[in-house]
């Protein structure tokens, strides 16, 4: 993928052609620099298991190989000059396409099963193990908002229509859009839900590695039951924060035109996010050897029962 990366980027600058009003090597660059992400991401996470890494490996190998696959689709319809998703223009097209949608549905089941992993593993470091899980079940939602795009847009017909499906909801595909992410300006984009889903695989770990290298100059943090409180909170609020751009794209409404309504509902969410961040740092945890007797008493009382 870090190589389809640097062609692509190369493509860009010596191929001026242009395909539903973007670069034509604009998708398989960003596809390929996506699935860098995500797979890196993945191996890391694959890497943390305490259990289960057999079945880990061959997860991680399916969904490596099926981004292979619909990689060298969308590059090879690019230097054919054709369209790959929604492409029914030939019998040939339609096939690629079909295969492309089954490379995605094995990519699912296999981040499905590396999901699966995660949530029953035992990991020491609980704010670590709770991004892990939230970030991969949010992705999973996140990818599967691609499944919208397959239906038929208003005008299309399968079996009659030469394109079928689009990313664009209430206008036509390849109309304005945004500097580099390329999302319409005009009308909903279900590519907007479905980026913020599938990267919040990067952002929660993330933010728990912020909070960690933060934790020697803030002492609260050191605590990782605040930790693990600051995590839920940002993981329900990135919930959320999905949950509203996939309801403003099915409105057909641009992300930077919001409606009072989303307004509202983002003002919202973001002031629950910033309630629950000062709680999560004011609210009073006993001390860790209390903690540990407790656990420690409960233990004892099990073993005598």
């Amino acid at each position: 993928m870090a190589v389809t990366a640097v062609i692509s980027a190369v493509g860009l600058v010596v191929d001026d052609r242009v395909l539903a009003g973007a670069p034509i090597w604009f998708k398989p660059f960003k596809f390929s620099v996506s699935f860098v992400a995500y797979c890196l991401t993945l191996a890391w996470m694959l890497s943390l298991l305490p259990h289960g890494r057999r079945v880990g490996w061959w997860a991680g190998t399916v969904v490596a190989l099926a981004s292979l696959v619909e990689m060298m689709i969308i590059t090879g319809q690019v230097i054919r000059g054709k369209r790959s998703h929604f492409n029914h223009e030939t019998p040939f097209d339609e096939a690629l396409f079909n295969a492309m949608a089954v490379t995605v549905v094995i990519l699912w089941l296999g981040t499905l099963a590396v999901a699966v992993l995660l949530l029953r593993a035992r990991i020491t470091d609980r704010a670590s193990a709770w991004a892990m899980r939230s970030g991969i079940v949010l992705a999973l939602a996140g990818a599967a908002v691609g499944f919208l795009m397959t239906q038929p847009a208003p005008g299309q017909r399968r079996g009659v229509s030469q394109v079928v499906g689009a990313h664009s909801v209430g206008v036509p595909d390849g109309g304005p859009s945004m500097p580099l992410t390329g999302w319409s300006t005009t009308g909903g984009d279900l590519r907007i839900p479905h980026f913020v889903g599938m990267h919040a695989l990067q952002l929660l770990p993330l933010l728990v590695m912020l909070l960690t290298a933060l934790a020697p100059r803030f002492g609260r943090l050191a605590d990782d039951r605040v930790r693990l409180r600051l995590v839920l909170l940002a993981s329900g609020a990135y919930a959320a924060a999905f949950a509203l751009v996939l309801w403003q794209a099915l409105r057909g409404q641009p992300l930077i035109h919001p409606d009072g309504a989303t307004r509202g509902v983002a003002g919202l969410i973001l002031a629950a996010a910033a309630l629950g961040t000062y709680g999560s740092l004011r609210a009073q945890t006993p001390p860790s050897g209390q903690v540990a007797d407790a656990e420690d008493a409960s233990a004892s009382k099990e073993v005598m029962a």
